[in-house]
C-alpha cells in the first residue's frame, strides 16, 4: 500500500509541477511528499526528477514511468470501483470541478448534505471559470453552464438554465435603456464580459420573435471571474449576461434590473460530465444522481 500511495504522490508532482501542489491535493504537507518521492527513486534506483531551486521536472525516466504509472494507478481505481459496485455503497474519495458561481450558489451547499447520506465519502471541490482537462487532472466530475465541447466523457444533463440581461438601475439612469438588442452595439454601452486566455470569440444569443440574434457584443473591461462581473454591474459600470439563478436575489432586491425582458439570452444547459468508466463506481453515480435531483429543486425554487 505504501508503494501505491507514493505512485499517486508521483503522478501527482508530474501533473501538477510541485511536490507542495501534489502533496496539498493527498492531504499531505510537503515533507511527507517529499520523503514519498525519495523513497520511490530509492526502490528504483533511478532519479525520477530533476530538481532546481524554483522548479521539478520529470527526467526521460520519470515521463515513461509516469505513463507506466498512470495506467497502474487507473486500473487500480477501476478494480476499486468494480469491487465497490458489488456493495453499492458509496465510499472514497470524489474530485469535484464546477464554474464559481455554480460551485457557490448551487454545488457547495449540497455537499455537506450529500456528505451527511454517505458519511464513508469524501469530496474535494475545485473551483474555476476556466475549462479543465477531466482526465489529465484527475477529476472525477465536472459541472458546467453551457455547452461543453465533444470530447468522450460522458454528460449528464440537469436542466436548462434561464438567463437574464439586467444593469444597475444607476447605470440605466446614465446609460439609457435598451429598447432593441441592436442598441447593445452601441458605443455608449458597456457589456460586461467572461473571458479568459484562449477563450473563443464572445458573443450573446438573444431569443427574438424571428428566432435567435447573435450579437458580437464588447466592452471595455473583461474578467475571467463570473463574480468580477456581477460586481461591476452591481456598481453601474456595463450589462451583464447572467444565470438567472446567479442574480436572482440582486433582482429580488431591485439592485440589478433586467435588459431587454423581451429578448432575453438563450438559456443554457446546466450538467456535468465524468468518465465512462466512473459508471460502475457507486460513489459517482450517487452522487451526480444526488446531485441532479437537488440542483433541479434549488433552480425551482429560484425560478
Amino acid at each position: 500500500m505504501a508503494y501505491i500511495e507514493s505512485l499517486r504522490v508521483f503522478a501527482r508532482v508530474v501533473e501538477l509541477g510541485s511536490i507542495t501542489s501534489g502533496g496539498r491535493d493527498l492531504r499531505l504537507t510537503p515533507a511527507v511528499a517529499s520523503k514519498r518521492i525519495k523513497e520511490l527513486e530509492k526502490r528504483l534506483g533511478v532519479r525520477l526528477f530533476n530538481r532546481t531551486t524554483r522548479s521539478i521536472t520529470p527526467t526521460e525516466v520519470g515521463r515513461v514511468f509516469y505513463g507506466e504509472a498512470k495506467k497502474v494507478l487507473e486500473t487500480l481505481g477501476d478494480a476499486e470501483a468494480a469491487v465497490a459496485s458489488f456493495s453499492d455503497t458509496p465510499r472514497g474519495v470524489i474530485r469535484v470541478t464546477a464554474p464559481l458561481s455554480v460551485g457557490r450558489r448551487i454545488i457547495a451547499p449540497l455537499v455537506p448534505r450529500f456528505v451527511d447520506a454517505f458519511p464513508d465519502t469524501q469530496v474535494q471541490m475545485r473551483l474555476s471559470d476556466r475549462a479543465v482537462d477531466l482526465l489529465s487532472e484527475r477529476l472525477d466530475v465536472a459541472f458546467f453552464v453551457g455547452t461543453p465541447k465533444e470530447s468522450n466523457l460522458k454528460l449528464r444533463k440537469f436542466v436548462e438554465c434561464e438567463r437574464v440581461l439586467c444593469a444597475a438601475p444607476d447605470y440605466l439612469a446614465r446609460k439609457g435603456t435598451p429598447e432593441t438588442p441592436d442598441d447593445l452595439l452601441s458605443a455608449g454601452h458597456n457589456c460586461l464580459l467572461l473571458r479568459y486566455p484562449r477563450s473563443p470569440e464572445y458573443f450573446w444569443v438573444l431569443k427574438t420573435g424571428d428566432g435567435t440574434q447573435k450579437l458580437n457584443v464588447a466592452g471595455r473591461f473583461d474578467a475571467d471571474d463570473s463574480d468580477v462581473l456581477t460586481d461591476w454591474a452591481l456598481a453601474g459600470h456595463g450589462i451583464v449576461n447572467k444565470p438567472r439563478f446567479d442574480v436572482a436575489h440582486h433582482l429580488r432586491a431591485g439592485r440589478l434590473v433586467p435588459v431587454l425582458p423581451a429578448t432575453p439570452p438563450v438559456p443554457s444547459m446546466f450538467g456535468c460530465l465524468y468518465p465512462h468508466r466512473k459508471l460502475q463506481d457507486p460513489k459517482i453515480r450517487h452522487f451526480v444522481d444526488f446531485m441532479a435531483r437537488e440542483s433541479r429543486r434549488m433552480l425551482d425554487a429560484v425560478a
